[in-house]
């Protein structure tokens, strides 16, 4: 054949053009339908979700309360006119373990020694700057779609080695927390609006992965997507409840934005 060239359709003598006909012919001929579309089989017929007990009442309202939206002023720490970058999260986490004795306060609480090693984050210290302070560094990111960025915290729950995840936002003046939740946390992750946790599963092969989003009527982030993953290859296996999801400490971010 003629080398084609862009722009041009290429042109073919008569003569070749009928020779090549002729051999395509034949291989046709010897090959018979080598090479061609084969039939897979009959496609199973499409089924929709069976329903099962058509007859049982639907309930009407949730059986437990577990806590879906977190949304509480934090009372006892003021924020800067500089917004909540200027907030510091030791007072932060200072302030919640004053408001909940019964977790941090004396021997017997099951927190007790986070309470306790909160002398080593200092007065005035930053989260993370000093050993032993179970503060984790803050990450900022805007969570709420308002322009203004959110305050994603963690602390350690010592002796239990849990996390608690805390998000933070500024209403009227006023610091506000929109999400809490204690776990033992492998990972945290932000990622667009939403707060990715995931953790660890009693079930060889698989994990926890938790994602809060913010949901503007309820001023809060909510628990939009509870499931259990395999580690392996990252498939689906299933979800499950959610009456780990608190209003009390945990988590340890491993974030990635500030």
């Amino acid at each position: 054949m003629l080398p084609i060239r862009r722009g041009r359709p290429a042109r073919v003598p008569a003569v070749v053009a009928l020779l090549l006909a002729t051999a395509a012919a034949g291989a046709l001929a010897a090959c018979g339908d080598s090479g061609g579309l084969q039939s897979a089989g009959a496609t199973p017929a499409a089924r929709s979700p069976a329903r099962l007990w058509p007859d049982l009442t639907p309930a009407s309202s949730p059986a437990y309360d577990i806590g879906e939206v977190d949304n509480e002023v934090v009372k006892g720490v003021r924020v800067p006119a500089g917004g909540i970058r200027r907030v510091n999260p030791v007072a932060v986490v200072r302030e919640e373990i004053t408001a909940h004795p019964d977790d941090y306060a004396g021997a017997k609480a099951r927190y007790h020694e986070t309470s306790a090693r909160m002398a080593d984050c200092g007065a005035h210290g930053t989260a993370g700057d000093r050993a032993g302070c179970p503060v984790l560094r803050p990450y900022y990111r805007d969570l709420t779609g308002d322009g203004r960025p959110e305050m994603t915290l963690g602390f350690r729950l010592l002796p239990a080695k849990l996390t608690a995840v805390r998000v933070y936002t500024v209403e009227q003046g006023r610091l506000v927390r929109i999400m809490s939740y204690d776990d033992a946390v492998s990972q945290v992750e932000l990622a667009g609006r939403t707060v990715i946790v995931r953790s660890p599963s009693e079930v060889a092969g698989y994990e926890y992965r938790l994602q809060w989003t913010w949901d503007a009527d309820q001023r809060a982030m909510l628990l939009t997507s509870d499931e259990m993953l395999r580690t392996d290859d990252g498939g689906l296996h299933t979800g499950r409840p959610s009456p780990r999801a608190s209003g009390s400490p945990s988590a340890s971010p491993t974030a990635s934005a500030r």
